[in-house]
């Protein structure tokens, strides 16, 4: 028997596994590639249209750390500057959450000593779980460079910025596969994994942004730290431009020392134990953990910290750039009135706000949603089962993870809207009135954001193993459809299906109550429907 036997027969398991989860990830990234292509033709139909943003975007610091590098003036270049560092970095977390899902998760619940147990080599579990990432990356970049060559996009180009796409996840499948020999918990290899993307992004945005502007201001040439990136090598390929296709052998070179560095790991370890040691807790529990509430919270507090200073950054980044919108923007009509179609009708600045708030609540609802799942991650882990065999009642727990949730995303509106509000205020030198009105702006978004949180705990109740596939399919149905709806002229029926579409575009439009009043009462009927078929259903531990 070879450390490879059993590979085979692991990869039909994952894949079976996954059958529902990896194929909502190609599809809304697929689709999100698509919309983003079928705006910019809409926004930026003229080259001097397109020549205008990249200069402007190329000379902007906020707008190159968040979009990238900025290379040439055509469609197919211009597309690539608005979606591929989204696209990318989407699938650099399906890879993680794919390579951890069937290789850390697997040893944590015992599922991969049950397996070990038969006829399976040493490393075939983690050459499982690398094949399946690859394989969905690599679809990942075949349906991506299809919507381009389909939007009539030269076919070199689409064929590199799907290699490119393709090449940064399975960068960090690598990665991934070295955090799960490393962390001796699922929870912990994610998390490490997303470190290292940060770190990645972190890398490019500082090259980047520290780059020189040459080509008539079109083109931007990163600084070195862009070149320690998996991300920034991506992005270096250039597509549509240079097409640079050498640049795909560093990702093929860092993927092999990575994954052989993983198969050295496992060999030296137990199965189930991580190589860093685990730190013992306290030798007594303290007050708060006494309660449901309370455990919730030490459960929960690294997710939200580590939200909340994304999205301090985030505002804050928002509203250093408010006073410049209208020249960042230029002379596209198109641009300006997709600012006002998604973001209100008063003045382009205001309108600048409503939107970006507007993303702002999306992605706080990714929070909500991601707070509320770690009660089905602690059901499917058994670590409710010894809770409630105590004198802990199953809603007074499960209230506990709802009122975190609930209370962590209005705070985290508030903290949107107070770096926005300060960032702006200090430029335009009126922190007071700015700060008032962006913090109420932003918990307009609030009740919207538990309407998806509604969803999230009822699907919990209702639909256990299917929760998370629920969840994050309606939050990316609403991103699309919040986003592009307008553009795209989807029928009204369609646009109505997002929570998000019945908030008033604050600060550009008046705020009236009926719909948040509307939206909040969804949001309790949904949630008291989850309540109520938790304390009736079994425990789904699988």
């Amino acid at each position: 028997m070879s450390a490879f036997t059993g590979t085979g027969r692991l990869v039909r398991l994952a894949l079976r596994r996954d059958r529902i989860q990896l194929p909502i990830w190609l599809l809304a990234l697929t689709l999100t590639q698509a919309a983003t292509v079928s705006s910019v033709v809409g926004l930026y139909p003229t080259e001097q249209e397109r020549v205008a943003l990249a200069i402007s975007t190329a000379q902007s610091p906020v707008g190159v750390m968040f979009n990238g590098l900025v290379s040439g003036t055509s469609l197919g270049a211009t597309a690539m500057t608005q979606s591929f560092m989204v696209v990318a970095i989407a699938a650099a977390f399906m890879s993680t959450l794919t390579v951890v899902r069937h290789t850390r998760q697997n040893e944590e619940t015992g599922r991969a000593e049950l397996i070990g147990a038969g006829i399976v080599g040493r490393h075939a579990s983690l050459t499982a779980a690398l094949i399946v990432a690859v394989g969905a990356n690599v679809v990942l970049g075949l349906l991506n460079a299809v919507v381009l060559i389909g939007n009539d996009l030269p076919a070199t180009g689409s064929f590199a910025a799907g290699a490119g796409i393709a090449a940064v996840g399975i960068a960090f499948a690598a990665i991934a596969a070295v955090t799960a020999q490393v962390s001796e918990t699922a929870r912990g290899a994610n998390g490490m994994a997303a470190a290292a993307i940060g770190v990645a992004f972190l890398l490019r945005a500082v090259g980047d942004v520290s780059g020189k502007v040459v080509d008539g201001g079109v083109t931007l040439v990163s600084a070195w730290p862009s070149w320690l990136s998996p991300i920034g090598w991506g992005q270096q390929i250039r597509p549509y431009d240079q097409d640079n296709w050498w640049v795909l052998g560093l990702l093929v070179v860092a993927f092999a020392a990575l994954v052989g560095l993983s198969f050295v790991l496992t060999a030296h370890r137990d199965v189930g134990a991580g190589l860093r040691a685990v730190q013992p807790g306290r030798p007594t529990a303290t007050p708060g953990l006494l309660s449901p509430l309370g455990l919730g919270w030490h459960l929960q507090r690294g997710v939200f910290i580590g939200w909340a200073v994304g999205t301090v950054v985030l505002g804050a980044a928002y509203g250093s750039i408010g006073d410049e919108i209208e020249e960042f923007i230029g002379d596209s009509e198109q641009m300006a009135d997709y600012f006002e179609q998604i973001g209100g009708t008063a003045g382009l600045t205001e309108a600048y706000f409503a939107a970006t708030l507007g993303i702002a609540g999306l992605a706080v609802a990714g929070y909500a949603i991601q707070a509320l799942l770690r009660m089905r991650s602690e059901e499917s882990a058994g670590r409710v089962e010894p809770v409630l065999a105590a004198s802990v009642p199953r809603t007074r727990w499960m209230w506990s993870h709802v009122a975190i949730a609930a209370c962590g995303a209005v705070l985290l509106l508030t903290l949107m809207g107070l770096s926005t509000g300060l960032a702006y205020g200090l430029v335009v030198d009126d922190v007071g009135t700015q700060t008032s009105t962006l913090i109420g702006a932003a918990l307009v978004q609030a009740p919207a954001v538990l309407a998806l949180a509604g969803l999230a705990v009822a699907a919990f109740g209702l639909l256990p193993r299917l929760a998370a596939a629920v969840s994050w399919a309606v939050l990316a149905l609403c991103v699309l459809i919040g986003q592009l709806g307008q553009i795209l002229g989807l029928p009204q029926a369609v646009l109505d299906l997002s929570p998000f579409s019945h908030v008033p575009a604050a600060p550009a439009d008046d705020v009236t109550a009926l719909p948040l009043l509307a939206l909040l009462l969804v949001a309790a009927a949904l949630t008291a429907i989850g309540v109520a078929s938790f304390r009736r259903r079994d425990l789904a531990m699988t």
